[in-house]
Parts: structure tokens; sequence; C-alpha cells
């Protein structure tokens, strides 16, 4: 029988943590699903390469979210990862931990250990932290000796520092380092890239590993179902290359881990008979554990972008075009520097929607750069600047459902943008604050005009209308497999992310977040995967590390 102690579905950013951490003890083996191939693709490792990974089958579900009155009736591409690494693979390498209070949050909801002094250690023992000459870093809240290194922007461009200076100037503070003892504030963006090359999850934690004769890694291998006996998970079906290739099952001695992310998770999970009974029951599927919130809870960051047009200046538009491109594939080759090694966006802000409550709300982006209206993969033909700014924590609830009992059909994905009252005000907020930015004294001289949504869109309706049509996905889909105490009908995992009701079965990754994170979420699903690495071997967990808090 193929059978190994535990076996891992989804090489992601949790499932490649995963692997590292258990096949670390050689009493114990590993194997590690993924549907999609080895990350082998060019444009992985080539960090600007994000803008064709966006897009390529090869490496990306390429989902979409349904419509509804918050996109204006649009529907919304929702990426996902399909290859080692998984969405670390294809991501804009932002590393970004959020702010104490989300965790503290997890745990003020009954989720024991995962306060924010509870987390610390862990996100410090993932990470290898290489400041760069305008961070300050202390080392109560970073780490040296992880396997993911996270370094600084090395791209110092006019139009960023002129960007920076406006923040400052309407009183948005400089920030060392947004993920210290303080998030607010203004900086360029720590990244996952190393030596010019992006540091996947694949790169960092597996590649060490797969070496190790106790972890097989078998990609092409599409999980369908899981084995259920009784109320035990003991295996996972998959299939071989896909809806055709050939069946094939693997047993798992001690334990299932799933680790498919915020979509493929709670599908995994639905199609195998586990989820809310009426729709497994409508969709012809036997239920074999009624489990209500699978798949509910979904949350996501939505955000529109603003644009403006530059004068006597040059950006990364004109230096991606001709000529100017060539020269910066060579500078790249031979020096890991320019335009090919730079992530998405060069700043990183963190601010708030009322001056009343200062609660660390809004998330603001600026990058020298500007897109073809409404694709993110392709830039502008003229020079252009963009800015994003979106709400942290949305009170907006959503969903992911299998459509079929078929797992290779694509699930309904319904974020319900902007549903909640609350979103909508901080949406708002969230727009003038970038309008402001892009007009600040120290931006002004190279601004020639606001591109979009341009100057005659004045009023809070119209604002948000625009919102409504060029709003888009920030990529942070998580909450649909909820960590949660038995007090929760909607939790599906408890605090040592068990599927409640099953034995053998757990859920690793951006799933189980009970709320969402002030953040990017790479990095709290480095820290969930690490932390419940000791939960599954059964050792202790590490101290925590109580800080100053502002």
């Amino acid at each position: 029988m193929d059978s190994f102690d535990y076996v891992i579905v989804g090489a992601g950013s949790a499932g490649c943590v995963l692997a590292n951490r258990l096949s670390a003890d050689p009493s114990v083996t590993v194997c590690l699903l993924e549907a999609g191939p080895r990350d082998w693709h060019p444009m992985i490792h080539v960090p600007a390469g994000f803008m064709k990974t966006l897009t390529d089958p090869m490496v990306n579900w390429l989902y979409e979210a349904e419509p509804s009155e918050g996109t204006a009736g649009r529907v919304i591409k929702a990426p996902r990862g399909k290859t080692l690494g998984g969405s670390s693979s294809i991501n804009g390498h932002i590393y970004n931990r959020g702010q104490s209070l989300d965790y503290d949050t997890w745990s003020q909801l009954g989720n024991t250990g995962w306060g924010y002094a509870d987390v610390l250690p862990y996100f410090r023992r993932c990470e290898r932290r290489v400041p760069g000459p305008l961070s300050t870093t202390d080392e109560t809240y970073r780490g040296q000796d992880g396997e993911m290194v996270v370094s600084d922007i090395d791209f110092r461009h006019p139009l960023c520092e002129a960007f920076i200076e406006g923040a400052v100037s309407i009183g948005i503070p400089r920030n060392g380092d947004y993920n210290g003892r303080t998030q607010e504030g203004v900086s360029y963006a720590q990244r996952t890239i190393h030596k010019g090359r992006r540091m996947s999850t694949a790169r960092a934690f597996l590649k060490p590993a797969m070496g190790r004769p106790n972890l097989t890694v078998r990609t092409g291998a599409h999980a369908t179902r899981i084995l259920l006996e009784e109320k035990r998970a003991v295996g996972v079906v998959y299939r071989k290359g896909g809806r055709r290739g050939a069946e094939r099952e693997v047993r798992a001695r001690r334990e299932v881990l799933l680790s498919g992310g915020a979509v493929n998770s709670p599908q995994l999970l639905q199609v195998s008979g586990i989820g809310p009974g009426a729709l497994l029951s409508q969709l012809g599927i036997t239920p074999r554990h009624e489990a209500p919130g699978v798949g509910e809870n979904l949350r996501d960051h939505y955000a529109p972008r603003f644009t403006a047009r530059i004068k006597d200046m040059q950006t990364i538009n004109e230096l991606a075009r001709g000529w100017r491109l060539y020269g910066q594939v060579a500078k790249w080759l031979t020096t890991g520097k320019g335009i090919l090694s730079l992530s998405p966006t060069q700043v990183y802000g963190f601010w708030h929607s009322d001056e009343a409550q200062r609660s660390g709300d809004l998330q603001f982006t600026f990058t020298p750069a500007s897109y073809h209206e409404g694709v993110q993969s392709q830039l502008d033909t003229e020079p252009g600047v963009t800015i994003a700014a979106w709400q942290q924590r949305p009170d907006s609830l959503g969903h992911v459902r299998a459509r079929a009992a078929d797992p290779f059909e694509k699930p309904e994905i319904q974020p319900n943008y902007l549903a909640a009252e609350s979103d909508q005000r901080v949406f708002l907020a969230g727009m003038k604050l970038a309008r402001r930015l892009l007009r600040t004294a120290p931006l002004a001289p190279y601004v020639a005009h606001e591109a979009y949504p341009g100057d005659h869109v004045q009023s809070d309706e119209e604002l948000m209308a625009i919102g409504r049509a060029r709003g888009t996905t920030t990529y942070h889909l998580m909450g649909t497999c909820r960590m949660g105490p038995d007090s929760d009908p909607t939790a599906v995992v408890d605090d040592q992310l068990r599927v409640k009701g099953l034995t053998g079965l757990r859920v690793i990754d951006a799933s189980i977040m009970p709320t969402m994170l002030s953040a990017n979420l790479n990095a709290g699903v480095m820290m969930i995967a690490d932390k419940a690495s000791d939960m599954i071997l059964g050792k202790p967990a590490m101290a925590p590390i109580i800080t100053a808090r502002d």
C-alpha cells in the first residue's frame, strides 16, 4: 500500500513550510501532493515576471469571482498559484505580517495560543531579515536565521522619494519597519526577493528538504477526494496529470493535512462530503460529515487604483519598452538589479480612516508605473504612476462553494465586496486619501494630471461608483475554513487546526484565519504552517514573546 505518516495536499505557502518542518524529523515519512507542475517556469523566478504568471494557466488556477453589486456586476479575476510554491510563486512578493491586534483578536475569539505574543516566535523562526539602509531592525520582532529571506526594495526612484515626502507632509510619518513595533506610517516595501530572484516558499523551504529520503513530492497530482473511514481521514485520492489521468490513492497513517488555500481546501472538503449538508445534497454529493462553515466566511481586500500622468520624469513604463528594456534585461542578468528585480509596488503605507479612532484600518501602495485601464498585467504606453488604497479589515462576508460533485469544475467564489456598510465608509475614505496623496506639494512638480478617475469625479456618490466599476482584488482570499471554539457555529477547525468532529484531518492555510489580517497574507500563512508543525509533531509551542505596544 502507498502510505506515509503524513499526506499534505497543496505545495503552496503553507504546504512547503509543513513539508520542510515535518520531514526534518527522520522518524516520520511525508508525501506532498501538488496539482500543478514543478516551478520551472522562468517567469516565476524573475520578480517582474508576476505580470506573466498572473495570467498563465500553466501555473495559475485562473479562478474568477462572481459578479456582485460591489463590483458593478463585473467578474473579478481571482488568480491562485498552481505550482510548487503555490501563490508565493506568482504573487507580488510583499512581506507584511499585520498588526498585533489582528492576532490578539483571534485569541479573544477563543483560539488559545494565537495571540500576538504566541505567534511572534514563529514569524521570527521563519524569517531571515536583510534590512536596507533606510530600515530599522529590532531583533525583538525580527528573525535572522530563518529560511525566508525578507529584503527591502533597493530601487530608489525619485517619484517614490517625492511620494514618501508628500505622505510625511500630510502627517503620515516614515516608518523604518512596518513589521516591527508599529505598522502605521510609510516606507519602501519589504519583499521576499533575494539576490534578484523570487524567494517563494518552494525555494526557501521545500528545495532544501527535497533531498531527504523521508520526503516524497508529487507534482501533477490533483486531489479529488479525502478518504474517510467512519469519522477518520485515512488518505487522499488523486489523479496524476489531471482529469484524464490515472486515479491513485495515497494513505496517511497519522494525518491528512489540507493546505490548498482559501479556494481549494473548502472545495476538496465539500466534494469529499464534508460541509453544509444541504449544499452537498443539492450537488448529489453524499454527506459524510456536517460542517456548515466549510466555504463560508470568505473575505478579501478590495482596492480601486488611481493613476496620474507624469511629466519631466521617466517612469517604469518607458524603461519597460524597446531598447531600454533590453538594457534592463542585461542589468538583471549581470547584477540581479533593475526593473526586472522589482515587486509591483515600491512604497507601502498604513493609516486610518478616522482621526478620532486612529484604528489603522487603511493600507496604501505606490509605484512609479501605470497599467492599461482595468488590466494589471500590461503597462501603459505613457508615463504614469499608480496609487491604491484599501480597507485593512473588511466586514463583508462571502463564500466558496463547489458547483458540482466534479472536483475539476471550478467552484463558485463570491466575496460580496462592499456588502457591509462599514466597508463602504472605509473604502470611500481610502479613495479620498489616495487622491490627497497624489496632490501633495512634493509630488506636484511631476504630476501632469489625474488620469483616472479624473478631476471631474468629485462627489462621494461618484467616487463610490468609480470604486465599484474599477475596484479589484488584492489577492488576499481567506477565512473559508474558519478557526474557532465550539461556541462558534461557523468554525470548521479548532485551535489545533483539526477539523471539528473528525480525526486525522487538519486544515493549514489562509482559510483557517478567523478574521482578516491588516496585511498581505503570505507572511501570516507561513507562520500558521510553522506553528502547526509543532502541534502535529507534538512539540511544545515556542515561548511567547511579550512586547511593547503602541
